[in-house]
């Protein structure tokens, strides 16, 4: 039952809480971060590639252009002055020609040959490659478009160190833009897969990490409430674990305090009790009784007077208590251990008389003990008076002080008891209680 309720009010704790805003959440920075990642890693996949095999498909179709430019060249370097007849003749000369068309231009950039059915033969032909070719330098360029590469080429014919004409190549491969068409798509398919497993792997490890989050975020707010007996239970071994075990520490501690602070409370209403509870005996004798004789009142005056002497030691040892509590040590000095008990001893006689009960003292000779002189007479009182209210009848209480040495007594300040040295504590208080 109590499981269920405390399950219960965990639950309307989370219900009632504010919520972080869906923006503002770590899973959703989390999503943001890594969606941004995986959006420049598929980007970077779909471009570099494809980049790079174009890029090797150009140079590959400029090699090969450029090789049948060098056979065309040099067949036609023969002559001085390049004509229509004389190109178709030397191309006739020249075998195993794999180009789709090949444009053949005199030095001022007339055409002279086309191998193109219905083509240009007798226009001039001044395109970048054609000029750049005649001007003396190779010139070579290539697109990819709607899956074909498209590739043309200019390289000038010399004669003497003399620019006579220009060969211009043109050639489209079907063959290779499918395999760059047929890259492309398994690229986009890869991304695909790659992009909804790695989606799926951050769904895991967001819910996982979130639902670890709220766990930690639960028990702060439990320990929040004053339920200091929460425990968070968290496998693993990462930050969040020692966390977890951290905050277990942290409540642990925390109720370690809260159960001395309630005992405290409960100690001091307990002290307080009595000389409150005789004030108010005595104040409503005096005024309910208005016979009283003024002897009398001033017995009842003065055992007043004695109760609040003792509230105001009470209320004195409430502060040595705050001082130990902020790491003051408390003022100590010598005092005679016999004295204190012999004064106790004559303080608690009536006592003994009322009980029936025997006390003897036995004490050491000379015993010096170095301590907070108060807190060693509170100390001395309450055994000895509790030995005397818990005996039993006719019986007997020994208080016996005996000086010991021990031999570890480095932390301590030696004080004189007898003729030896010792440390303070090393004094023996010994009550026995006997029954005639």
């Amino acid at each position: 039952m109590d499981n269920k309720a405390h399950l219960w009010r965990a639950w309307w704790k989370e219900q009632v809480e504010p919520k972080i805003p869906v923006l503002h959440s770590l899973q959703m920075r989390l999503a943001l971060g890594y969606s941004a990642l995986i959006a420049a890693l598929l980007i970077l996949m779909n471009t570099y590639p494809l980049l790079m095999s174009q890029n090797l498909m150009f140079r590959s179709q400029q090699t090969a252009l450029a090789n049948q430019a060098v056979v065309i060249t040099n067949a036609l370097t023969t002559a001085d002055q390049l004509t229509p007849a004389g190109v178709e003749q030397s191309l006739s000369q020249v075998e195993d020609l794999n180009v789709q068309r090949i444009l053949i231009t005199d030095g001022a950039g007339l055409v002279l040959y086309d191998s193109q059915e219905n083509g240009v033969a007798g226009k001039y032909a001044l395109t970048g490659e054609v000029v750049a070719a005649l001007r003396g330098n190779d010139a070579f360029s290539s697109a990819y478009q709607d899956g074909l590469f498209s590739s043309r080429g200019a390289w000038p014919v010399m004669n003497r160190n003399r620019v006579v004409g220009a060969v211009c190549l043109y050639e489209t491969d079907g063959d290779q833009g499918a395999l760059l068409g047929e890259l492309q798509r398994n690229l986009r398919l890869i991304s695909v897969v790659v992009c909804l497993a790695v989606l799926a792997l951050f769904g895991a490890f967001s819910t996982f990490l979130s639902r670890r989050v709220r766990t930690l975020l639960g028990g702060i707010r439990t320990v929040r409430e004053g339920e200091y007996t929460h425990r968070i239970s968290m496998s693993g071994h990462d930050e969040l674990a020692q966390l977890a075990e951290e905050f277990n520490q942290l409540t642990g501690r925390l109720q370690v305090n809260e159960e001395e602070r309630r005992r405290f409370v409960s100690d001091a209403s307990h002290e307080l009790k009595t000389p409150l509870a005789s004030i108010r005996l005595m104040t409503d004798s005096i005024l309910q009784d208005a016979s009283i004789d003024r002897e009398t009142t001033r017995e009842f005056v003065a055992d007043i007077s004695d109760a609040a002497d003792r509230l105001i030691h009470i209320s004195q040892e409430l502060l040595e208590l705050d001082r130990l509590d902020q790491g003051r040590d408390l003022e100590r000095r010598a005092i005679d251990l016999n004295e204190q008990a012999e004064q106790i001893g004559r303080m608690l006689a009536p006592l003994a008389e009322s009980a029936q009960v025997t006390m003897t003292l036995t004490l050491g000779e000379g015993c010096l003990v170095r301590c907070n002189d108060k807190d060693a007479g509170q100390i001395l009182k309450n055994l000895m008076e509790n030995a005397i209210k818990y005996n039993v009848l006719h019986g007997q209480v020994d208080v016996t002080t005996t000086p010991v040495i021990v031999c570890n007594s480095s932390d301590f300040d030696l004080v004189k008891c007898g003729s030896k040295q010792v440390a303070p504590g090393d004094v023996l208080l010994t009550l026995t209680r006997k029954q005639n």
